[in-house]
């Protein structure tokens, strides 16, 4: 992600909690519930979250794992995600600023979500950190990513450029699809 962009989502987080209005509105809630619906097992052991924002959808999720790894490149995102989930055990979050701080020599992830992120990054650095994921991902992990399908200012790449680099790898297989006129969820399982 660019400095420029990322100073942006610093202004951002730095005005509101919540510039997206993740929180309340019911576009965002109802998304989000889907995204948590599309996950084929009740439990994960462990999850990373890149891009958490300011931790709605961290803080939904800590029911459902053992342990979270949640982060956002962004300070103020980080401090809002911070006081939104003070209260579970197992959820760490940090700020990193990806791909350069990628969670190497980490424990394999069982799930990774990733939502509304990955359009900001160039098709090749896309590429390369959809390697990084599959390669950081358990036997059976699940990828599951959710993004906006309309254009906007900021966006670098589209969203089925950004899932069809996931589609690519040959070590993911699909396993959810789930496609609306304003986003696109889709998972994948990685090869046991």
């Amino acid at each position: 992600m660019s400095a420029q962009l990322a100073a942006h989502f610093e202004a951002l987080y730095a005005a509101s909690s919540d510039p997206w209005n993740v929180r309340d509105a019911w576009y965002e809630q109802r998304k989000r519930a889907l995204l948590l619906a599309s996950l084929p097992r009740e439990r994960y052991g462990y999850a990373f979250e890149p891009g958490c924002g300011n931790g709605e959808l961290t803080a939904a999720l800590a029911p459902r794992c053992t342990r979270i790894l949640a982060c956002d490149g962004a300070a103020s995102a980080v401090r809002a995600a911070r006081a939104r989930v003070p209260a579970h055990a197992g959820v760490v979050i940090e700020q990193r600023r990806l791909p350069q701080d990628w969670p190497e020599g980490a424990a394999l992830f069982d799930l990774i979500i990733v939502s509304e992120l990955a359009y900001y990054f160039p098709q090749d650095a896309w590429a390369a950190m959809v390697a990084r994921i599959a390669a950081s991902l358990a036997p059976g992990g699940l990828l599951l990513m959710c993004h906006w399908r309309h254009p906007f200012d900021d966006r670098v790449a589209s969203t089925d450029a950004v899932h069809g680099a996931a589609h690519a790898r040959a070590e993911l297989t699909g396993a959810v699809h789930h496609v609306e006129t304003d986003f696109l969820i889709d998972g994948w399982l990685r090869a046991a």
